[in-house]
């Protein structure tokens, strides 16, 4: 019982520690001079995809490669299925035509770059390098092509306008061992469980922390629909996998090389890539996610996880 209370406490650290360190890193770059559009795409961006990285990392330094890898292929399957399967049933997600152009196409050729890298069972320090450079260079673009301060962003940052500087410090530095002391709770304790009721760390990995750590971009998701403005939440979504695979799984790679299963080989990354495919209808058909289509990819992660489970 223990296990679950501090799987669940590590979780809550997690995720409070990833806002906290958005918060105050947002702070620091705003006295510093920085436009709200710049900090959306490298501090708020890249930081809430902090706590899957944390946990990555974590799990991949302790020799649990399966986690590593099946939290980034479960939070982008939960992303598309879940997320925005759950947002869709609240209110129609609007499609903007650039969606199709670029972030799907992106999300889709990144996803596909993932499974070929994955294939002969390591993805290596010199594949995290190309991963992590193409991150780099995807960010870079963002900034060139963005005109506009995301109204998200500018929300986001309000709180962070009001702290000082001691304050903004403080945040940063507390969100960061926020974050490692979630993950080692996290990555800890999911271990034990799986040990304790025979259950692979590959499916510990692509479902309870995979849903856990992107419980952000769910709750995000489902204010932005109550709130009718879902034109935000498919852009964030598809940026979300873009840098979950870019991001998460270069850096982690980097830092040591990753394992992967044939389970995965054979099985999440089809899922992943099927689900990704299967969206494109959906949003190609009358440029809206409608309830119905919402219905569909919920489906679709109710099939995932009956055939996982």
């Amino acid at each position: 019982m223990l296990a679950y209370f501090l799987l669940l406490f590590g979780l809550v650290i997690l995720l409070a520690g990833g806002k906290i360190l958005v918060d105050g890193a947002s702070g620091i770059a705003l006295k510093l001079g920085m436009s709200a559009g710049l900090i959306g795409l490298t501090i708020v961006a890249f930081g809430t995809s902090t706590p899957e990285l944390l946990v990555s990392v974590n799990a991949a330094l302790k020799g649990n490669s399966d986690i590593s890898i099946g939290n980034v292929i479960g939070s982008n399957i939960a992303n598309i299925a879940l997320v925005l399967g759950v947002s869709g049933m609240f209110y129609p997600i609007l499609i903007k035509s650039n969606h199709l152009k670029f972030e799907y196409l992106i999300t889709l050729l990144v996803s596909l770059l993932f499974f070929v890298l994955s294939y002969n069972e390591v993805i290596s320090t010199l594949e995290g390098i190309l991963l992590f450079a193409l991150f780099i260079g995807f960010n870079v673009y963002l900034f060139k092509t963005s005109t506009n301060d995301d109204p998200e962003v500018v929300e986001e940052l309000e709180l962070a306008k009001n702290l000082s500087w001691f304050k903004s410090i403080i945040y940063f530095v507390g969100g960061i061992i926020g974050l490692y002391i979630g993950s080692e709770l996290l990555v800890e304790n999911a271990v034990l469980i799986s040990r304790e009721f025979g259950v692979s760390e590959r499916i510990i990995g692509v479902t309870i922390i995979a849903i856990g750590t992107s419980l952000p971009e769910l709750i995000t998701s489902i204010i932005a629909a109550l709130s009718k403005r879902t034109d935000l939440a498919l852009g964030n979504i598809l940026g979300s996998n873009i840098m979950n695979i870019l991001s998460i799984i270069g850096l982690t790679a980097i830092i040591k090389p990753i394992g992967v299963s044939v389970e995965f080989i054979n099985s999440d990354f089809l899922w992943m890539l099927g689900i990704t495919i299967f969206l494109f209808p959906l949003m190609k058909t009358k440029m809206r996610i409608s309830k119905i289509e919402g219905a569909l990819l919920l489906l679709s992660y109710g099939a995932y996880l009956f055939f996982l489970l």
